[in-house]
């Protein structure tokens, strides 16, 4: 089963200092039939005026995979980790039993981001935070792990659930595949550029949620950055 969600069927909300877009129930945006997909969350599409971002605030019991599509945010969190991420880029923070984090754009332009939130496979444990560049041409034509559970992916950021965060860069006419497990949760976003997902089509920042497929081939139309999540 694949659904499109279309981008201008999305939740959001506009704080003048942020715009979201929301492909799951947050915050006051609630839709009873989007409210996770398997273990994955939340999917907020983001941007931030410059200079201006989230001042701190606790998580808990939670992985936040954060995605930087344009500019780059900078975090500092209450163990005194502070880093900048670039656009292309992936941090990861694992809140654990709790922590208290910010995220600003410290950048003269607008800062355009994924947050994507997966539930851990146990609770309570140190939080931690940490953040790797992932050059574009070293996922070019194919699905690269940025953040995994899993012990092969020794490239990626480590996350503590049985899930796997995976960017793929494709131009058009391009094919890139990846073969899902049973019972396993996909969502798929193009951050740019039109793409079709097992021949179904979706412009870019639809949400693609996928269940019951054992694989999945997207082809780029158009030049294309994606994300996806598998997920239990």
């Amino acid at each position: 089963m694949i659904e499109v969600r279309p981008f201008d069927t999305l939740g959001g909300a506009n704080h003048g200092w942020l715009k979201a877009k929301h492909h799951f129930s947050f915050a006051r945006y609630v839709d009873p039939n989007r409210m996770n997909h398997g273990a994955l969350r939340v999917w907020n599409d983001d941007e931030i005026k410059p200079n201006a971002g989230f001042p701190p605030h606790p998580h808990a019991e939670m992985e936040i995979i954060t995605y930087v599509r344009e500019g780059a945010i900078t975090h500092e969190d209450s163990l005194g980790n502070t880093g900048r991420t670039e656009a292309g880029d992936v941090q990861v923070m694992s809140a654990g039993a709790g922590i208290r984090h910010a995220e600003y754009n410290r950048e003269d332009v607008p800062t355009t981001l994924f947050q994507i939130w997966i539930e851990p496979s146990a609770g309570g444990g140190t939080p931690s935070w940490g953040t790797k560049p992932f050059p574009r041409n070293e996922r070019a034509g194919e699905f690269v792990a940025l953040a995994s559970g899993f012990e092969g992916d020794a490239d990626a950021l480590p996350i503590r659930t049985d899930a796997r965060v995976l960017g793929a860069t494709l131009k058009a006419g391009d094919t890139a595949a990846y073969q899902l497990g049973p019972q396993r949760h996909a969502y798929l976003v193009p951050a740019t550029g039109k793409i079709e997902v097992n021949g179904i089509t979706a412009d870019a920042r639809d949400g693609v949620a996928i269940e019951d497929e054992t694989a999945v081939t997207v082809k780029a139309i158009e030049d294309a950055d994606i994300v996806l999540v598998d997920a239990p």
